[in-house]
């Protein structure tokens, strides 16, 4: 299920960047625009990421194999990061260079009504697109803070999508109002401007979004709950004297391998813990199902 929903948030983005694009790129020919040239690249540069963040998605339901023994559930994450990279290096970038050299070469703005048409139905298109990202972005939200379930989040396909349409919607106000000052003023200096403050606002998005792929990539912790759980678990049962160290780590979103370092006491026999890890373990994907792999290692607390 959630994989689905993903999938449909991606396609939602996917649909509406591209026809976005087309209109921006049609608009910025109409008007001689730099911001909405940049728009143009802007919605390119997403249309792109989607594609790669759907492909991620699907690289990663691939099964486990003797080269892979854990799966290849971090294929989304290293995706997840070369889209980071794509929006600072193509999507920042072009637009900085882009409001520099419109400052530096200015040119008037023609047939004006064109980027407000176009804007006006971008702004609808993308607001679509971005209410179904925050409608999937709450399911997982709870009762957390916006940032800090980002903060939390083992899944950054939707997280990506809600950041990208923000930053898209971000965009087009300040287009429109860099097309509306240098048309009203016939300053072309406000449209290169314009197309400065969507490049920066696309690299610190690019930053933040590189920031948590990074982390995920090189391996995240479970939920505090799910460890807790897995302590308490075997520290429940009699036959385990200590639960020492508990280590999680996110394999995929929705899978976490789990390592744990427990001292059973000295009388038990090898079947009894062979059963005890067994019967600990199905209880614990009873409530816990993203629970992926167990590996229980006896070790007796030093004193």
């Amino acid at each position: 299920m959630a994989e689905s929903n993903n999938k449909l948030v991606l396609l939602a983005a996917l649909g509406a960047n591209l026809g976005i694009a087309v209109a921006k790129f049609f608009a910025a020919w109409a008007t001689g625009s730099s911001a909405m040239l940049t728009e143009g690249f802007h919605s390119v540069v997403d249309s792109t990421n989607q594609l790669l963040l759907l492909y991620g998605e699907r690289a990663s339901q691939k099964p486990a194999d003797e080269i892979h023994p854990l799966g290849y559930g971090r294929e989304l994450y290293f995706w997840s990061f070369v889209v980071a990279i794509l929006i600072f290096a193509t999507g920042a970038g072009l637009s900085i260079y882009e409001g520099i050299r419109h400052i530096l070469e200015p040119g008037p703005i023609e047939n004006a009504t064109w980027a407000y048409v176009v804007l006006a139905v971008s702004f609808a298109l993308e607001g679509a697109s971005w209410l179904t990202a925050v409608r999937e972005f709450r399911v997982t939200q709870g009762d957390l803070g916006w940032w800090q379930a980002v903060r939390r989040s083992k899944d950054p396909a939707t997280f990506i999508v809600l950041f990208e349409d923000s930053a898209a919607m971000f965009g087009l106000v300040v287009a429109a109002l860099g097309v509306f000052l240098t048309h009203w003023t016939h300053n072309p200096v406000w449209d290169g401007t314009a197309s400065i403050v969507i490049g920066v606002a696309l690299a610190i998005v690019a930053f933040m979004l590189a920031r948590e792929s990074k982390g995920l990539l090189i391996g995240e912790r479970a939920d505090p709950k799910l460890v807790n759980a897995i302590r308490a678990a075997f520290a429940a049962r009699p036959e385990v004297s200590n639960v020492q160290e508990v280590i999680t780590i996110h394999i995929a979103p929705r899978k976490v391998f789990v390592s744990a370092s427990v001292d059973f006491v000295d009388a038990i026999a090898v079947g009894d813990i062979e059963r005890l890890i067994a019967d600990t373990e199905a209880e614990l994907r009873h409530t816990w199902p993203q629970i992926a792999s167990v590996y229980i290692k006896p070790k007796a607390r030093v004193s």
